[in-house]
């Protein structure tokens, strides 16, 4: 039988900070404190807290459109005032 060995919880938030802000791989930091890859990726998951309402996706949809469309308004206004110079 494997024997298993328990983590500090400073240690995990340690791990898991590095992959979420320094942009460690996953299977670095794993092999690198004798974990299993798929332990990390449960601990990740059980970061996300709440997921985002139907209404908040619709919402934050609408948003993007309006911006997508300002950028692109302001992109053909910027092209049109350089050909004109």
């Amino acid at each position: 039988m494997k024997k298993t060995y328990r983590i500090a919880p400073e240690v995990k938030e340690r791990i898991l900070k590095r992959i979420k802000d320094d942009g460690v791989p996953v299977a670095e930091a794993a092999k690198e404190h004798g974990l299993n890859p798929a332990t990390i990726y449960n601990r990740l998951g059980k970061g996300v807290k709440n997921a985002p309402t139907i209404g908040e996706v619709v919402r934050l949809k609408r948003q993007n459109e309006e911006l997508l469309t300002l950028v692109g308004s302001l992109t053909l206004g910027m092209s049109r005032s350089q050909k004109k110079s």
